[in-house]
C-alpha cells in the first residue's frame, strides 16, 4: 500500500504558546483533491503552514508521501515535496512573469532540461502566460497575478500542492479559469491540498472535504456525497 501524498496524524500546532490546530488527523491520497473549509480562525491557514514548516509543532506526525517533515527545514520542505500558493499570491511585481515562474525551480537550476519541460507544462496549462512571459508581474491582472504563483508553485515539481484561497478577490472569470486549471491538475493525477472558503468551488474541485471548527476537524465527507443539504451543513460551519 502506498503511502498517502499528505498524512497528518494528532496534529498540535500553534504560535508562541497557544495551539491553533488540536489532535488534527487529515489526510490526502496519491493524485486526489481535498478541500479544506472553516469559519475565519479555525486554523486552515495555520496548518498549511504547519506543513510548510512554518508554524511551531507540538505533537503528531507530518509526512509527504512517507517523509517525515516535522523536523525538516521549511526550505527543504520546499525542494520537491511541498509547494504553496499563500492568500495574497507574493509576487515580485516588479519583475517579469518567467522570473517569478523560474524561482520556483530554484532548487533544480542545475537540470536545466527539467526546468524547460516544467516551464513548458505551465505555460500549457496557462497559455496567455506565454504570450506575456517578460511583462512584469504586477502588469497583470489579478486572475493572471495567480495563475503566475499556481506555476511558480508547479515549478517546484512538488508531490503535494497546497493553496491558499485561490479564489479570494479574483473577479468570476478569473475564478472560473482559476478552478478549471485545478481541475485540469487533479485529472493529470496531482496530490492537492486547498483551503477555500467558497463551498461550490470546493465541491467543484475537490475529491473530499474537510471542516475546520476551533482547530479542530468537525466534519470530513466525499464531495460527491455533498448535496444541497451537504452544502448547508457546511455553511453552518462556516458561519
Amino acid at each position: 500500500m502506498s503511502a498517502n501524498a499528505l498524512d497528518l496524524r494528532g496534529l498540535r500546532a500553534g504560535y508562541g504558546r497557544y495551539d491553533v490546530l488540536r489532535d488534527v488527523d487529515l489526510q490526502v491520497a496519491p493524485g486526489e483533491a481535498v478541500g479544506l473549509l472553516g469559519p475565519n480562525g479555525a486554523g486552515k491557514t495555520t496548518l498549511l503552514r504547519a506543513v510548510m514548516g512554518l508554524v511551531k509543532h507540538r505533537t503528531g506526525v507530518i509526512s509527504i508521501a512517507g517523509t517525515d517533515v516535522v523536523r525538516m527545514p521549511a526550505h527543504k520542505i520546499a525542494r520537491g515535496l511541498a509547494a504553496l500558493v499563500p492568500e495574497g499570491r507574493r509576487l515580485f511585481v516588479d519583475q517579469p512573469i518567467e522570473d517569478n515562474l523560474l524561482l520556483g525551480a530554484l532548487h533544480l537550476r542545475r537540470d536545466k532540461a527539467r526546468v524547460s519541460e516544467l516551464l513548458e507544462s505551465v505555460y500549457a496549462l496557462f497559455p496567455v502566460l506565454r504570450d506575456v512571459r517578460n511583462r512584469p508581474a504586477g502588469a497583470l491582472s489579478g486572475g493572471q497575478q495567480q495563475m503566475v504563483a499556481i506555476g511558480r508553485m508547479l515549478m517546484s515539481d512538488p508531490t503535494v500542492l497546497l493553496l491558499d484561497e485561490p479564489s479570494l478577490g479574483l473577479a468570476p472569470i478569473a475564478i472560473g479559469e482559476v478552478a478549471e486549471a485545478l481541475e485540469r491538475l487533479r485529472e493529470e493525477g496531482r496530490s492537492i491540498l486547498v483551503v477555500e472558503q467558497r463551498v461550490d468551488l470546493a465541491l467543484r474541485m475537490c475529491d473530499r472535504i474537510y471542516v475546520l471548527a476551533g482547530g479542530e476537524v468537525a466534519l470530513e465527507e466525499q464531495a460527491r456525497a455533498l448535496g444541497e443539504d451537504g452544502r448547508a451543513l457546511i455553511d453552518a460551519y462556516l458561519g
